[in-house]
């Protein structure tokens, strides 16, 4: 399905048969005060805003369309052998890859488990930072650089659950430290599921493949 979404319409409004623009404090100004300059640039914003969503519509189409023929190529594959999946991650749903015959191409449907914590993390940092305190020795401060690391938060708020699960591999046997890793597993939620398309190409002979970029930053 082609999308060609339109650009946005600016924000005017009629007032006693004079039009205003709505700026981003939510003023109204009345058109004849609004530079050349600043008419130019919200039309060129709202232009590649309305082609990024004809894009974006694209893409969620593409992710629909590719989950579905294989969900239906699973079935198909699978009715070979007269097994018929529920739509239950043991077939229709689980991860798996595809291959071209030629072997150059490979397609994956990847489902990975959102985590976040909750608040029993916070237990975990305070006896985490008990054995920190009682470790002052100065072969520990690599030790201390990868916990302050894990549990610092991005530009969201919100802290790295791989930094901080990997702590849980640290062979460390002070039952302070061994607590402290049951509080982080206890404290780990799944908020639900993503899912991915991730299509690759292979680069020459060798085991080697290039992702497809479906990510702007990619390509």
């Amino acid at each position: 399905m082609a999308h060609t979404q339109a650009a946005p319409a600016s924000s005017f409004q009629d007032i006693n048969g004079v039009v205003h623009w709505r700026d981003a404090e939510g003023r109204l100004v009345p058109e004849t005060l609004v530079k050349p300059i600043d008419k130019a640039r919200d039309q060129l914003v709202r232009e590649i805003v309305g082609k990024a969503m004809g894009l974006s519509g694209l893409l969620r189409d593409f992710k629909a369309d590719a989950f579905g023929d294989i969900a239906a190529f699973v079935d198909l594959s699978a009715e070979q052998y007269g097994v018929t999946f529920r739509g239950t991650r043991e077939g229709g749903k689980g991860n798996l890859t595809l291959y071209s015959y030629d072997g150059r191409y490979k397609v994956q449907r990847k489902y990975a488990d959102l985590l976040r914590f909750d608040e029993r993390l916070q237990a975990a940092k305070a006896l985490i930072d008990e054995c920190l305190h009682d470790w002052c020795d100065g072969a520990r401060d690599e030790l201390r650089a990868l916990v302050n690391d894990a549990f610092q938060v991005d530009k969201t708020g919100r802290i790295n659950t791989g930094r901080v699960l990997s702590l849980r591999r640290l062979d460390i046997k002070d039952p302070r430290w061994m607590e402290a890793m049951r509080a982080i597993g206890d404290a780990t939620v799944s908020v639900g599921t993503a899912s991915y398309i991730m299509v690759y190409e292979r680069l020459g002979e060798a085991d080697e493949w290039r992702l497809i970029s479906m990510d702007l930053a990619g390509v």
